[in-house]
């Protein structure tokens, strides 16, 4: 089996993140109740693993057995004592692969590393993560876990996603057509980051967000964007081709340039307003710029936000 997966686990930038926790905003389960101390009043059947027994813990979690073998106190972990479930939907459309340079990720290379880097700072400060992928549809759904093997599942189909991603064409996207099968999914009030470049109709992905905040959801969308995608700086004649349609143009971009600014601003601009208007974090990546400290960046904000 392939183990190119374990370009997610580069030293350098898993250690940056050690020292920062993405927490949810009190409107989620778990997060008034303490970092990590189970925001639910019982415990789901799945036993997860033992921890070390720590003053506040209910005793009658307490496994005697153990106990008696050892010595020492320890007390039965489940699936559901999580400070909250984080759900990582993740657009594998076709316009996803695109690059403009050699120099720069393509975009669900890009989204994959980010990816990565929130599933293994979840499951470190040991709340439960999941990762969805959609286009016009959902395609793969993991249910939330803390699991360490659960890490290297999601860490792997990240990099078969990516791959897949990089080959495909005429893959399209529908996020309002993918968010309403995910919704059938979510039974709970959870931590939710969209990572898309949200080539898509801007009312209808923010109506289906807004849904999930009305069910009390935190949601946080990631705008990844190539570079030529912002400024459309391209010299000469150009064959312009649509990923996800097929649709060919040729064309000079300087006579278009104007035009495709004013449009791309009008476009970002209203999908930054109506999120950030019903209380969704919007934060807008430049795949020109290194993933961990555009992360990082948000982190911190984010941190001081609370």
């Amino acid at each position: 089996m392939s183990e190119d997966y374990r370009k997610y686990l580069n030293p350098q930038t898993v250690s940056t993140f050690k020292s920062i926790e993405l927490k949810a905003k009190s409107i989620v389960e778990g997060f008034i109740t303490g970092l990590h101390k189970s925001p639910y009043h019982g415990f789901s059947v799945e036993f997860a693993e033992h921890r070390q027994y720590t003053f506040g813990d209910e005793v009658r979690h307490v496994d005697w057995r153990v106990y008696a073998r050892t010595g020492k106190y320890y007390v039965k972990q489940y699936e559901e004592e999580t400070n909250l479930r984080t759900y990582i939907l993740l657009d594998t459309s076709s316009s996803m692969r695109f690059s403009s340079d050699k120099k720069f990720l393509p975009k669900i290379e890009y989204a994959a590393y980010l990816s990565a880097a929130l599933t293994m700072l979840m499951i470190q400060q040991r709340d439960a993560v999941s990762l969805v992928t959609y286009s016009d549809k959902l395609h793969q759904f993991f249910p939330p876990s803390v699991r360490p093997s659960h890490q290297t599942l999601i860490l792997k189909t990240l990099d078969q996603v990516s791959k897949l991603v990089a080959q495909s064409r005429g893959e399209r996207t529908s996020t309002a057509n993918a968010l309403a099968e995910f919704a059938k999914r979510l039974d709970k009030r959870s931590l939710i980051v969209i990572i898309s470049d949200f080539w898509d109709e801007v009312d209808k992905t923010v109506a289906a967000l807004k849904h999930f905040r009305h069910r009390q959801s935190e949601v946080i969308a990631f705008h990844l964007l190539d570079k030529v995608e912002q400024d459309f700086e391209i010299g000469g004649d150009a064959e312009l081709f649509d990923l996800e349609t097929g649709e060919v143009i040729t064309t000079s971009p300087k006579q278009i340039h104007t035009a495709y600014i004013r449009a791309f601003e009008a476009h970002t601009g209203k999908l930054r307003r109506d999120l950030t208007d019903n209380g969704i974090d919007y934060v807008l990546f430049n795949t020109a710029q290194p993933f961990d400290l555009s992360l990082l960046a948000y982190l911190r904000k984010r941190g001081e936000m609370m």
